[in-house]
């Protein structure tokens, strides 16, 4: 699962400049995410933490969470406009389908939520991350026809993604740090002492 998102991201580089909005941890054009919202999602994920093994596990805390679900609730805002606006037709088979595949993989219903642990998905935005995948998936289906050669696929697609960043103005605050088009990430910003603080895991 976390190699899953992991290619998404890295398929998908962000653009993302400051933001003039004290309350606001990121905009997308006219959607805000605030630091409160930002909060309860790493909130979300910490409790989920606690209901499973993570012995095991690699998993960022503090700032480094922060930034990834920063990211996250990015990639999958960006990828809802562009499903909007290509008329990328989901029904909830297809995304029931992809559950069910990714359960496969994960070995079985009962292993869902550690799964999503690992990946640093809060249960409550696994159908959003579905519907990202999915749209990338028929993006690049849609390219291959075009008759774009397999290896550009990521490329084009990452293309896109960008034009609708520029077109809809992201914008992340200074506090959450900056973008690193090189790396593609969003990296700590100096100082970062005034951010919002997860709860301890």
């Amino acid at each position: 699962m976390k190699k899953i998102l992991t290619a998404l991201v890295v398929a998908t580089g962000l653009l993302l400049t400051g933001c003039s909005n004290v309350d606001a941890a990121l905009s997308l054009g006219d959607t805000k995410i605030t630091t409160a919202e930002l909060q309860t999602n790493v909130d979300s994920i910490l409790a989920e933490r606690a209901k499973v093994d993570t012995s095991q596990m690699q998993l960022e805390s503090g700032e480094p969470l922060l930034r990834n679900q920063l990211n996250f609730r990015l990639l999958l805002l960006a990828f809802s406009e562009i499903e909007k606006e290509l008329d990328i037709q989901i029904t909830n088979s297809e995304i029931a389908a992809s559950r069910a595949e990714i359960i496969e993989q994960v070995g079985g219903e009962e292993a869902l939520p550690a799964a999503l642990v690992s990946a640093s998905i809060a249960p409550e935005y696994l159908e959003g991350y579905l519907r990202a995948l999915l749209t990338t998936q028929k993006l690049g289906e849609a390219l291959s026809m075009t008759g774009v050669a397999e290896a550009e696929v990521q490329a084009r697609i990452q293309e896109l993604f960008v034009a609708k960043i520029n077109e809809l103005k992201i914008k992340v605050s200074p506090r959450y740090g900056t973008w690193d088009p090189v790396t593609g990430t969003i990296i700590a910003a100096v100082p970062a002492s005034d951010a919002v603080t997860p709860s301890k895991d």
